[in-house]
């Protein structure tokens, strides 16, 4: 025991090592330059990332008086006029490409198994397990009025757009499903709170709450 309290406290010491080698504050530099230089920073650790890169982190590589909003906004008003620009997305912050150019990069480089390649009908089921999870496949089967099958889940799944969440707690104990991360990505969203309410779905004439509600979306695409 006291041998890995002494390891605890060698990493804990060298993490504040690293942290007095890393100079976070930048002091020495003039006011414009020290905010230059963190922009630098924290655009270069978003591009480097494979994943949204959260606040907690970009903090790490800043001045403890830094506005890491402030800072974002500079850099995507630095991007503007751009093909890509610096979103938030999935609880961090990302570079995406813009949507005027999805043609272009699919032209070019083709694309994988991701929201792009989605039948309508799919596209309307991830967007109800979004708004009703976690939800099972026979729920989903009720709403639209027509099966869900296991294939059109695995092709969801398959996308990594959504997962398996708990056991239903009805008879037979079937399996629910959940979005996931990558769902928040391949939608441009931070979090779920960002989806939009089904009263403006309705109001544009995407989504009829009562029809919803009485377990009839989108009939005509149903019943095809």
């Amino acid at each position: 025991m006291a041998e890995a309290a002494r390891k605890r406290r060698g990493r804990s010491d060298d993490q504040r090592s690293g942290d007095r080698l890393f100079d976070r504050e930048l002091d020495h530099l003039p006011p414009e330059a020290r905010w230059r230089e963190w922009m630098h920073r924290v655009e270069a650790t978003i591009f480097a990332a494979s994943e949204p890169v959260g606040r907690e982190a970009l903090a790490r590589i800043v001045g403890k008086s830094c506005s890491i909003d402030l800072l974002i906004d500079d850099i995507r008003e630095e991007l503007r006029g751009r093909p890509y620009d610096l979103v938030a997305v999935a609880g961090g912050f990302r570079h995406l490409t813009r949507p005027a150019y999805a043609d272009a990069i699919r032209a070019a480089i083709g694309q994988g198994e991701s929201a792009g390649s989605l039948s309508e009908f799919e596209v309307l089921v991830v967007t109800a397990i979004a708004y009703f999870q976690p939800i099972t496949r026979g729920e989903l089967s009720s709403f639209f009025g027509k099966d869900v099958s296991r294939d059109l889940i695995g092709h969801l799944r398959g996308a990594k757009l959504i997962a398996s969440g708990p056991r239903s707690p009805t008879p037979g104990a079937p399996y629910t499903y959940v979005t996931t991360k990558e769902f928040l990505l391949e939608f441009g969203l931070g979090t779920l709170r960002d989806l939009p309410d089904l009263e403006s779905l309705e109001d544009a004439g995407l989504l009829s709450k009562e029809k919803l509600l009485a377990g009839q979306i989108m009939p005509e695409i149903a019943t095809e």
